[in-house]
C-alpha cells in the first residue's frame, strides 16, 4: 500500500469542523479578492483553494448549495462542465502544467471536507512537483503566494474568455 502524506493540510482539518458556514456560499457574498474567486459564470464559481495541494489548485462549485452532481439542473451541470473546460485552458495558458488531478469527493467518508456543497478540485501537476520535503520535513512547498496566483489566474481567465469569444 502506498500512502500519500499531506501534513500541511492539518491547519485546514483542525478548523474545518469548527466552520459552520459554507465557504462557497460565503464566497458568493464576498469580493473576488477576499474569497479568491477567479471566475464567476451564471451558475458556477471558481475559486482558489486556500489550502492547496499545488500552485493554481482551484475548486469549481455550483452557485446553488447542493451536495451531489445528480441534483444539479441540466443548465447547472453544463455550466460546470464549461467552467472545467475554461479552467483547463486558463491554467494551461498561464502555468503550462504537464497533467492534472481532477476530482469530486462526495460524502465525508470519501474525503469531502465540505460535504454539503459539491465541488470539483482541479490540481495542476508538473514533473518533479513532489519531492523530499513532505517526507523529510513535513512541509509542502507551494512556490507562489496565493494572492500572486489569484492575480495571475484572474487576468488569465479574462484573456482566455475574450480569446474564446472573439473566435
Amino acid at each position: 500500500m502506498h500512502i500519500l502524506w499531506a501534513p500541511w493540510r492539518m491547519a485546514y482539518i483542525k478548523n474545518a469542523s469548527k466552520t459552520k458556514t459554507c465557504i462557497f456560499c460565503e464566497a458568493l457574498r464576498m469580493s473576488d479578492e477576499d474569497a479568491l474567486v477567479v471566475f464567476r459564470s451564471e451558475h458556477t464559481i471558481i475559486m482558489l483553494n486556500k489550502f492547496p495541494y499545488n500552485t493554481a489548485h482551484v475548486m469549481i462549485a455550483p452557485k446553488r448549495h447542493v451536495p451531489r452532481p445528480d441534483l444539479l439542473t441540466d443548465e447547472e451541470a453544463l455550466d460546470m462542465h464549461k467552467a472545467l473546460s475554461i479552467t483547463l485552458r486558463t491554467i494551461d495558458c498561464e502555468y503550462a502544467p504537464q497533467g492534472y488531478n481532477i476530482g469530486l469527493n462526495l460524502g465525508k467518508v470519501a474525503g469531502a471536507g465540505i460535504e454539503s456543497h459539491m465541488h470539483i478540485h482541479v490540481v495542476p501537476r508538473w514533473s518533479g512537483d513532489t519531492n523530499y520535503m513532505p517526507v523529510t520535513a513535513s512541509t509542502k512547498v507551494i512556490p507562489e503566494d496565493l494572492l500572486v496566483t489569484f492575480t495571475r489566474l484572474k487576468k488569465a481567465f479574462s484573456e482566455v474568455l475574450s480569446d474564446t469569444q472573439s473566435k
